[in-house]
């Protein structure tokens, strides 16, 4: 890794620190952090969650800052750990189908190349029998997701945060450094590299997965910009700013806007720390509306609301179409929560005590409260069908589904 890229993730997690953001421990001894709310006494959910299993996938995240987020592919879920473990699972039950390490002879790799360590980071993806995954040591390999032997191995120039997509060929990676790689999905062969040239030195640690649709990929970059790029050949298309990056301070210049893209029919959602939530024209990269709002975390759409969470952990609904406020819950407020998901009618989210909280699509009343573990909750939970999967910074997988009363 180059030395400007490791100073560039070292004030990353300055940055997060000091902004109270997702990676770190919170130290709430400290007058200038407040301390989270506390969940009600003698609360009654409104609908029952019930837990289908829990299992667990090496170490998880640990300290890397990742945010380690399971994928679920035709009834298989696949996770990953930073300490060189990738595992399949059947998604309803949480057996293990296949389990595979690559831990060998520490961080350098020592002993047989053949066989380096792999610190995998930003979850897998799958499509087909190809299971591709990020390591924070800038790697890239294509997994046969059938039983988890080696394929191909793509190296880059920086670590891998976000979780690679597969679409149309191609395996397309983004890197800490600001580089969007094309990627051969059948030899791991570099097609393209689009370098957005320079990035800021101080930044929130972590990217938000690309999103492919249509031949365009889209992505929201370090300094506040909703980009398009051609999918054939990495050409940039368009782009919009997010967050216009002002403020007295480094930590108020802040302006990331790498939080995950949302493709709504032909509408793109996008977000920035300090900035705002925005909906633009995909096609043609035309705002369509703006609403001032700070986010670290991903979003979520369901039928004509969008869901987000603001820099102080409180949880909106807004308009999908004008931006306009729905409702704002201020249960969760400090609470840390994660970026949304929508299961049913109700969001979900989880938090930096491992619980994990629904809240009800039309008004936002807190509805159910499960606790999966006691460590944090910091990768936006998963919904696929009618269960929902929630992972833990220590690798703790839990699956629920909403059942009837």
């Amino acid at each position: 890794m180059k030395s400007g890229s490791m100073k560039r993730h070292s004030l990353g997690l300055l940055a997060i620190a000091a902004t109270f953001a997702i990676a770190g421990c919170h130290s709430f001894k400290k007058e200038n952090i407040q301390p989270p709310t506390p969940l009600p006494d003698h609360f009654k959910p409104t609908v029952q969650v019930e837990k289908l299993w829990s299992n667990s996938v090496g170490e998880g995240a640990g300290d890397s800052g990742a945010r380690l987020r399971p994928t679920v592919v035709d009834g298989v879920l696949y996770a990953d750990s930073t300490d060189g473990k990738l595992v399949a699972m059947d998604a309803v039950s949480g057996k293990k189908l296949w389990s595979k390490s690559s831990k060998t002879h520490g961080w350098f790799g020592w002993g047989d190349k053949k066989r380096p360590d792999a610190f995998y980071a930003g979850g897998p993806a799958v499509s087909g029998d190809l299971l591709a995954v990020g390591t924070l040591d800038g790697h890239v390999y294509g997994i046969n997701a059938k039983d988890g032997s080696p394929r191909w191995d793509a190296t880059l120039n920086s670590e891998v945060l976000a979780s690679p997509l597969i679409d149309g060929g191609l395996v397309l990676v983004r890197t800490q450094d600001g580089r969007v790689y094309g990627l051969d999905a059948g030899t791991g062969e570099r097609r393209w590299v689009y370098d957005q040239g320079s990035v800021p030195l101080l930044s929130l640690r972590g990217n938000g997965a690309l999103l492919a649709a249509n031949g365009v990929v889209f992505f929201g970059t370090d300094d506040g910009k909703l980009v398009a790029l051609r999918e054939d050949n990495g050409e940039k298309l368009w782009e919009q700013k997010l967050s216009t990056g002002e403020g007295r301070t480094d930590i108020e210049r802040l302006n990331d806007a790498d939080n995950g893209i949302l493709l709504d029919g032909t509408t793109l959602y996008g977000s920035a720390y300090h900035g705002n939530l925005v909906a633009i024209d995909g096609p043609s990269g035309r705002p369509l509306w703006a609403h001032q709002f700070s986010t670290t975390d991903g979003l979520a759409v369901n039928g004509n609301a969008i869901f987000a969470v603001n820099d102080e952990s409180q949880v909106w609904a807004f308009d999908k179409n004008s931006g306009s406020d729905i409702w704002k819950n201020d249960a969760l407020k400090y609470r840390w929560v994660t970026g949304p998901a929508v299961q049913g009618n109700y969001v979900v989210v989880g938090d930096l005590e491992g619980y994990v909280h629904w809240l009800q699509t039309g008004d936002g009343a807190l509805a159910a409260t499960k606790r999966l573990s006691r460590k944090a909750i910091r990768a936006q939970p998963l919904v696929v069908g009618d269960i929902v999967y929630v992972e833990d910074v220590e690798g703790r997988i839990g699956a629920y589904r909403l059942s009837a009363r």
